[in-house]
């Protein structure tokens, strides 16, 4: 059997379309037709060359969508034939198979253990969760990574409490889910960062509170002129180590913390002032959110099918997967949130 993926050749350059020829499971693995894919950040970083080298090419992108179980390889027990999915690249239960290899007539075509741009896709069992009831799978698709990761980092990750005061620095995809974890977890008030007017009217729809834009005076002053002693929690997810500084910053002394959700380009630093530790604050990583997929996409899922998590100012714009390059150059362009692919969409 063979399918459609849209696979990295060359970085610095558009992806190609390929028909590949689609392997024999493996014992944990699963073949999934792909119905929606979600286009992160990442997928630019890998593209770009921004990670670094890559010895892994040619190879498949995407770690976030949904979609539907067709077969399933030996000892698969998480999901059968006809379920419905949620594909992520945030490991849960089941095995975890690190990779495939796909056939491209005479050459061979890499791919993790989740890639989710192309029709058809070999997963690990490990990368796949079931669709709590009631999630469209267009929706769905953002349960892979864009939920999980910025709700995830205020839940999770901060352990915001009602009442405390909340910054968002780069309110993209994540940091709008961000956005949304605050409002849903009682934050106030909730302060959105961005140099794009547009993503803060969007932000000012999810829950923003109040709106700062960036490059327009001094950040970490505009965010004291609400919270004169500065935030308790910083989410940072634009990726840039600048950024990640002024998070550091406009936190409060004595428990303030920061988290850094945002990936930098490989080779960036980032310095920070020590004694902003000594103050008592607080630089937090995460891995995900922290968010545990058998765990919490029930939860995410339960809040978007009873109407409490509104995605669809992040979802509007959805594309067919021969037009995966205009997504990635509209993702870091800033004309798309959180662009979809489509998979039922064909010229």
């Amino acid at each position: 059997m063979k399918t459609q993926a849209a696979v990295l050749v060359e970085l610095g350059c558009p992806l190609v379309l390929a028909d590949l020829q689609i392997p024999a499971l493996k014992p944990g693995q699963a073949l999934i037709e792909v119905a929606v894919s979600g286009v992160c950040h990442t997928q630019i970083l890998e593209a770009s060359g921004y990670r670094g080298q890559d010895r892994f090419l040619p190879h498949c992108l995407g770690h976030e969508g949904s979609g539907t179980v067709r077969e399933v390889g030996p000892g698969v027990t998480k999901v059968r034939p006809g379920d419905a999915v949620v594909l992520s690249w945030i490991k849960g239960s089941g095995a975890d198979v690190a990779s495939t290899v796909y056939g491209w007539g005479e050459k061979s075509v890499n791919a993790g253990a989740i890639t989710t741009f192309s029709r058809h896709a070999v997963i690990s069992e490990n990368r796949l969760t079931l669709l709590p009831a009631g999630v469209p799978l267009r929706e769905a698709a953002m349960l892979g990574c864009a939920v999980p990761t910025g709700i995830g980092a205020v839940w999770n990750v901060a352990q915001a409490r009602p009442g405390e005061s909340l910054a968002v620095f780069g309110v993209g995809g994540v940091g709008l889910c961000a956005v949304l974890g605050a409002g849903l977890g009682g934050c106030l008030p909730i302060i959105a960062i961005d140099v794009s007017e547009a993503k803060l009217d969007v932000a000012r729809r999810l829950g923003a509170t109040h709106v700062v834009q960036a490059g327009v005076g001094d950040v970490v002053e505009a965010i004291r002129a609400t919270c004169p002693d500065g935030v308790d929690i910083a989410i940072e997810a634009s990726g840039r180590p600048d950024v990640m500084r002024q998070a550091l910053r406009s936190v409060r002394v004595q428990g303030g913390r920061a988290i850094v959700v945002g990936n930098a380009r490989h080779g960036e630093e980032l310095t920070i002032d020590p004694r902003e530790l000594n103050q008592g604050k607080r630089l937090l990583g995460t891995w995900g959110g922290d968010s545990q997929p058998d765990r919490d996409t029930l939860r995410y899922g339960r809040l978007l099918a009873g109407g409490k998590l509104h995605l669809a100012p992040l979802t509007e714009k959805s594309y067919r997967l021969d037009e995966v390059n205009t997504a990635l150059q509209d993702l870091e362009s800033g004309r798309a949130l959180r662009p979809l692919i489509d998979m039922a969409e064909r010229v």
